[in-house]
């Protein structure tokens, strides 16, 4: 999560009007689309994106009348810097379409011992 950064979040009923907010909420504002989790029961979606408050506020209004095309929008919420103790909350295994970062591997070098390594290492 990018310091300074907002989050919106879109509580849609039911996976296509949550699908047609969030293709709203990113068409209308300069803001990153996250993911979308899958709510346990009664077939809600958190549709989640990222950017500049002014564009998410945006976003998040975007998506709430597309919502009303479809089955109905639950609660959304715009938060303006979201502490990074919920960051594990917004950026999670459950959230589809998210990939968490890679961290790099070490490379391992390995050293072959050659005849002349071999003869100084057994004189001492």
């Amino acid at each position: 999560m990018n310091r300074g950064e907002a989050i919106g979040l879109i509580e849609a009923i039911g996976l296509a009007t949550a699908v047609e907010a969030a293709d709203a909420a990113v068409k209308s504002a300069n803001v990153r689309l996250i993911g979308y989790e899958a709510c346990k029961g009664d077939g809600m979606s958190t549709i989640k994106v990222a950017g500049d408050i002014g564009a998410v506020k945006a976003a998040v209004d975007a998506a709430t009348a597309a919502c009303a095309k479809g089955r109905g929008v639950w609660a959304t919420k715009v938060i303006a810097r979201p502490s990074e103790g919920i960051e594990k909350l917004i950026y999670n295994s459950e959230t589809v379409g998210y990939d968490p970062p890679v961290e790099p591997k070490a490379e391992v070098v390995t050293i072959e011992e050659n005849e002349e390594t071999a003869e100084i290492n057994s004189e001492e």
